[in-house]
């Protein structure tokens, strides 16, 4: 009986240390598993470092309980300030009732991010409402998502965007819902649903298979309250394999912005074991 009850008991005392393994990383932080992986941290939940408003006016809005708050952040665009071509962009999302605002893509002028840019919808869709063009999750005003993944206001939305050459896709909550070719948009103002879509350039439609391949990345402020965190990016080369960014030696790697020792009252929820994943 003893040597069945020892075992036993051992089990049950890893029980809980097992449990802890299994917690995945605070939010705002990479895995060991992600830095090796390639991935960057875009946002510390601190502050707003390797950030800046479109109109170069300063950030006016404050990070809000580890989260990027775009609301009168000071410009229209928040946007990151290095340009991207080929990556997976992942990030956590939370509206408030209601609530606009926008993910920006390859932005080639931050001038006039709404005609440069493309536009993935952040909008406070009901999750049974009925997608088109200007839904949540959208190619905004150019490609209806398949169905309205979002949970709602209140809660967090998990985007993940994979765009390569002239491929996109996006995940809302772990579900595809747009798969777009821009090389089936050769035509100025094509788009998916009937009409012209909105983007312009010297007053004349644009065919979105023109717009550049690299450009910046942000998150809109379109006067309603949006939180964002756990901005993660992992670029890409043309052919969607890992590029590893450099870095000196000795240095941690790109992205680790927050460190070991990163304050544990930022961001109180934790992941679901993929990049940017929240269960709040």
């Amino acid at each position: 009986m003893k040597r069945i009850l020892f075992p036993l008991a051992i089990a049950m005392l890893l029980l809980p240390v097992l449990a802890l393994a299994q917690q995945d990383t605070p939010d705002n932080r990479l895995t060991p598993q992600e830095r090796r992986a390639g991935w960057q941290l875009l946002f510390n939940g601190e502050n707003y470092d390797g950030w800046k408003n479109n109109n170069d006016a300063p950030i006016a809005s404050a990070v809000e309980d580890g989260c990027m708050q775009t609301n009168k952040c000071g410009g229209y665009i928040l946007t990151y300030d290095k340009e991207f071509g080929n990556f997976t962009l992942v990030c956590d999302v939370k509206m408030d009732e209601p609530c606009n605002s926008g993910i920006f893509l390859r932005m080639e002028d931050l001038k006039d991010p709404v005609n440069t840019g493309f536009e993935i919808q952040i909008l406070s869709n009901k999750p049974d409402d009925k997608p088109n063009a200007n839904s949540v999750g959208s190619l905004y005003d150019v490609k209806p998502p398949t169905k309205t993944a979002t949970k709602g206001s209140g809660q967090w939305d998990h985007y993940e965007i994979k765009f390569v050459g002239k491929k996109l896709s996006i995940k809302l909550n772990d579900e595809e819902i747009v798969v777009a070719d821009l090389e089936d948009y050769k035509e100025p103002g094509k788009r998916d649903v009937p009409g012209n879509h909105k983007y312009v350039l010297d007053g004349k439609p644009r065919a979105l298979n023109d717009f550049a391949v690299k450009g910046f990345i942000g998150f809109q402020d379109h006067g309603d309250k949006c939180w964002i965190k756990n901005i993660k990016i992992l670029e890409l080369d043309d052919e969607g394999n890992v590029v590893r960014p450099a870095r000196p030696q000795g240095q941690r790697p790109q992205g680790d912005a927050a460190g070991a020792g990163q304050r544990q009252g930022q961001g109180q929820g934790r992941g679901q074991g993929r990049p940017g994943a929240n269960a709040n």
